[in-house]
C-alpha cells in the first residue's frame, strides 16, 4: 500500500471564528484516513491549509503504515519542523492522525486496539468554557447569574464536573482582557462573586476546573489563584504563557491548587522540562497541533513516567473529538474528557458522519475501524477551500 494523495479541506462553518482545517490521506488500495490540523478557531486556519498542501508531496508513495517513518520525514526534512511551531506541528499533526485512520481501517480495528487497548468502557467528561453558555452554540454568560443557569444546567445533564474561564467578559458583555501585575480590586470581586454564586449553585460534589487562557502573568496568575483555593478547585488550566518555564515554576511553588496546561506546548521536546520540574500536574496535549497520534501518544507515556496526569486539549471537528477518545480510552493516566461547549453546535457535528456526544457525563469510546469517524459529504462538498495534492 502507498500514498497516492492528499486532499486538505478549509471547512465552512458560516463564521470566520470556527474554520476546522482536515487533510485525507488517500491510498491506492482505496483506503483513506482523516486527520485535522487544530488550529480552526480564531486566526491561523488559512495557514494550517497552505502548509498541509505544501508538506504534502513529501508523503506521496511513501508506506502508510510507516507512521514513524512519515513523521520523522517531515519533522526533520521540513526544515521548520524542528521548531516545534503551531502552524508546521499542526500541518504534521493532520497527516499522522490520518495515517493511524488508514491503519485501523487496513487492519478492521478501532484505533484504540492500536494504541495497546482501553482501560476504561466510558470516559468521564467535563463540559467546558461555560462562560459562552451551556446551549446548542456559542454564546455568552456574562452575568453570574447567567454562569449559574449554564452550570447548572451542564449539572442536570449529568456531568459532575465543569470548566469556566472567570474572567472572559465584564457584566455587561466586554472582555475583561489581559490581567498583568496586581489584579485590580473589582476584578478580584468579580471573579470571588462568580465563582462563589457557581460553587453554591452546583454543590460540593461538582468538580470545578478554571480556565485562564494565559490572560495571567506570574503576578496576577498567584493572586488568582489565592482567591479561588477556598473554592476546592479541580485544577487551574493555562495560568500563564508557556513560553516561559520559570513563570510556571513560579506560581507551582505559590499554590496548592494543580497546574494544567499544554494546549499550546508542542512537540515532546517541548515537554520534558515541564515534566521534569513537575510545573505541569495535569498535561493537555491537543493531538491536532502535538504531533497527532504518534507524539501525543509518546507525551502521554512520559506524562505516565512522573505520575502527570492527561486531559487532551480537544477544541476541533469531529475529527478531532473523536482521535482524543480513543488516546484518552488507552492511556493509564487518563484524567477526564474535555466537552467542549462548540460540539454541542450543529454547525460542528454536520462536519462529521457521527455524532459522538457524552450519556450522563460520560462518552463511549469508537468501536469502527480507524478514528470511527469522517467528514461527511456535505461538508466536504462545502468546504470553503479544497486541493487535492498529488505529487
Amino acid at each position: 500500500m502507498v500514498i497516492t494523495s492528499v486532499d486538505v479541506y478549509l471547512l465552512d462553518c458560516g463564521t470566520t471564528s470556527w474554520r476546522p482545517i482536515v487533510c485525507r490521506v488517500n491510498t491506492d488500495e482505496g483506503i483513506s484516513g482523516f486527520g485535522e490540523a487544530s488550529i480552526g478557531f480564531d486566526s491561523g486556519a488559512p495557514a494550517a491549509y497552505a502548509m498541509i498542501k505544501d508538506i504534502a508531496p513529501l508523503i506521496i508513495g511513501m508506506d502508510p503504515m510507516a507512521h514513524e517513518v512519515v513523521f520523522d520525514k517531515l519533522f526533520c526534512q521540513t526544515f521548520w519542523g524542528q521548531t516545534a511551531g503551531v502552524v508546521v506541528m499542526g500541518a504534521i499533526s493532520a497527516i499522522d492522525t490520518a495515517l493511524w485512520d488508514i491503519k485501523g481501517k487496513a487492519l478492521g480495528v478501532p484505533l484504540y486496539q492500536l494504541l495497546g487497548g482501553k482501560f476504561r468502557e466510558g470516559l468521564r467528561c467535563y463540559a467546558s468554557q461555560l462562560q459562552f453558555g451551556w446551549g446548542y452554540g456559542m454564546g455568552r454568560a456574562a452575568k453570574t447569574e447567567e454562569l449559574v443557569e449554564a452550570s447548572v444546567k451542564a449539572v442536570e445533564e449529568g456531568f459532575d464536573a465543569i470548566k469556566i474561564n472567570f474572567i472572559t467578559f465584564t457584566p455587561d458583555g466586554g472582555r475583561v482582557g489581559f490581567l498583568r501585575g496586581p489584579i485590580p480590586y473589582d476584578i478580584q470581586k468579580l471573579i470571588v462573586e462568580r465563582l462563589e454564586a457557581v460553587r453554591k449553585a452546583v454543590g460540593e460534589r461538582v468538580d470545578i476546573i478554571v480556565e485562564n487562557h494565559a490572560r495571567t502573568d506570574a503576578v496576577s496568575a498567584v493572586e488568582m489563584c489565592r482567591l479561588i483555593e477556598p473554592y476546592r478547585i479541580m485544577y487551574i488550566e493555562e495560568v500563564a504563557t508557556p513560553l516561559c518555564l520559570q513563570t510556571f515554576k513560579t506560581i507551582r511553588q505559590k499554590t496548592n491548587i494543580p497546574l494544567a496546561g499544554g494546549e499550546r506546548i508542542f512537540s515532546r521536546q517541548n515537554y520534558i522540562n515541564y515534566f521534569k520540574e513537575d510545573a505541569i500536574q495535569i498535561v493537555q496535549p491537543d493531538i491536532g497541533t502535538c504531533g497527532g497520534i504518534s507524539e501525543a501518544k509518546k507525551i502521554s507515556d512520559m506524562a505516565h513516567g512522573f505520575d502527570t496526569g492527561v486531559q487532551i486539549h480537544v477544541c476541533g471537528s469531529p475529527i478531532s473529538i473523536a482521535a482524543s477518545l480513543h488516546l484518552e480510552a488507552s492511556i493509564p493516566n487518563f484524567v477526564i474528557h474535555e466537552h467542549h461547549v462548540i460540539n454541542r453546535s450543529k454547525m460542528n457535528i454536520d462536519l462529521g458522519t457521527h455524532d459522538y456526544q457524552p450519556v450522563d457525563g460520560y462518552c463511549a469510546v469508537p468501536e469502527l475501524p480507524g478514528l470511527g469517524q469522517e467528514l461527511s459529504e456535505q461538508a466536504m462538498a462545502g468546504a470553503l477551500a479544497h486541493e487535492c495534492v498529488t505529487a
